[in-house]
């Protein structure tokens, strides 16, 4: 009996992909134990070592990270002589937001207009699934040819680096000729797309102090230090007139090479207001992908329900600063945090604290993976060639991989074109999307095994 083809298996095996992300979506796992209970997260990771073990991989494990969440581990042993292939994905995920803004419960898969959502069905809980149905499909016709590892990261989203310390100290484990990053995304839908760049990234925390506590705004504001006056002050020095980053000491004023975004087309993914300028100067693809950006991502005040006539004696924000390739994220902290440091107004004074670290990523679009994947996206995406692109988002554990595996080819795919909405309410996946990039993931997987031995 002859094996049906690879489109035509995972076109089968869709209904039983769309229940089982429907089973990973209903976990509200974002490791963040102040936002929901931990359970949850180790409930996720549970999850996904049982799948792994049901599809007949050996040593699954949990791997507690020093960042105090797990990553699931597990291999599956390929033909002798096989090369081996590192298949990622993450299992936690962003907080929902405004709940109220979702047309529907965030953590229940909803289909709609062809689309299914609900948080992580893109990022990146829809990449395991991707994973899975591949291998389903090669199983179903002769079998794996290739050893697999898989590991599906339990803290991607907080920045933490507890999967980035723990491959440090257990190098062995991660290995791999051939690396494949679940956890980009196409330029759009339709257009079959790895991803050959990401900006890495620093997080810090500033806090100002003006005054030992609140004062009555009539009886000494015009006077005394705002401390959230001051950092608005100071938030707004990073920050040029047309919206530039500016950092004292940090260049931005690289050009982006390759695959453009035109505007209008990215005002309508990012959904820009009517009106409402975009920010910076250069290309769109010179400002999401080769330069910084700041983004004050969190801010305390006063609410304004509930507001008293006072002046703040202390303010704190969470600044976001996205490192291009070609910048050191460890030098980018510094220097953001000098410049948060002198630019405080009034003499306020400043405290730094830093968050999240990850340093930015370039791929080797060269290799050999490369090759196999551009043959495996032709059969996925009949009629189009696979683009290259960069990516404004970071995956830390990208430039671990590469520094300890500096042979290992690292490829990165995935399910987060600007449909999604990733990190935003009203997060989906297409279902189309995850179809055919578990067709290009089975079909490159064979493709590399047969480039391998010849």
């Amino acid at each position: 009996m002859t094996a049906r083809p690879i489109p035509e298996t995972v076109a089968s095996l869709m209904p039983r992909a769309k229940a089982e992300l429907s089973e990973l979506v209903a976990f509200q796992s974002v490791a963040d134990p102040a936002q929901f209970p931990k359970s949850e997260c180790e409930a996720a990771a549970g999850w996904v070592a049982d799948a792994l073990t049901a599809e007949g991989f050996q040593d699954v494990a949990l791997l507690d990270t020093p960042d105090g969440t797990q990553s699931v581990y597990g291999y599956l042993p390929g033909p002798a002589g096989a090369p081996t292939v590192l298949l990622y994905a993450h299992y936690d995920v962003q907080p929902p937001l405004d709940e109220s803004a979702w047309l529907s419960p965030p953590f229940e898969l909803t289909e709609r207009n062809g689309r299914w959502y609900g948080r992580g069905t893109a990022d990146c809980k829809g990449g395991l699934i991707m994973h899975l149905l591949a291998l389903r499909a090669l199983k179903a016709d002769g079998g794996v040819p290739v050893g697999v590892k898989v590991v599906a990261e339990g803290s991607e989203e907080q920045g933490t680096g507890g999967l980035e310390r723990y491959a440090e100290e257990h190098p062995e484990l991660l290995v791999a000729d051939a690396i494949v990053i679940g956890d980009a995304g196409n330029f759009r839908v339709g257009l079959p797309t790895v991803t050959a760049t990401l900006r890495g990234m620093t997080m810090l925390r500033v806090t100002l102090n003006t005054l030992e506590g609140n004062l009555h705004s009539g009886q000494f504001g015009g006077a005394v230090p705002d401390a959230l006056a001051a950092m608005i002050q100071l938030l707004a020095s990073l920050r040029s007139e047309d919206g530039t980053t500016t950092v004292d000491g940090l260049a931005g004023d690289a050009s982006w090479e390759g695959l453009q975004y035109p505007e209008e087309e990215f005002r309508r993914d990012a959904k820009v207001l009517d009106g409402v300028e975009l920010i910076g100067a250069g290309t769109v693809a010179d400002r999401i992908w080769a330069r910084p950006a700041v983004t004050v991502i969190g801010i305390d005040c006063p609410p304004v329900v509930g507001a008293t006539p006072s002046v703040q004696a202390s303010a704190r924000a969470q600044v976001s600063l996205r490192v291009p390739p070609g910048q050191d994220a460890v030098e980018a902290t510094k220097l953001l945090t000098a410049h948060l440091e002198s630019h405080a107004p009034w003499g306020a004074r400043v405290t730094v604290e830093q968050v999240g670290q990850g340093q930015p990523f370039r791929a080797d679009v060269t290799s050999p993976a490369y090759t196999s994947m551009a043959a495996a996206m032709r059969v996925a995406y009949p009629g189009e060639e696979m683009q290259t692109a960069g990516m404004g988002g970071s995956i830390p554990l990208c430039n671990t991989l590469a520094q300890l595996y500096p042979e290992s080819e690292i490829l990165l795919i995935g399910l987060s074109e600007p449909e999604a909405q990733i990190h935003a309410v009203n997060e989906s996946v297409s279902p189309e999307e995850l179809e055919r990039l578990a067709v290009a993931e089975a079909l490159f997987l064979r493709n590399y095994a047969e480039s391998r031995q010849g």
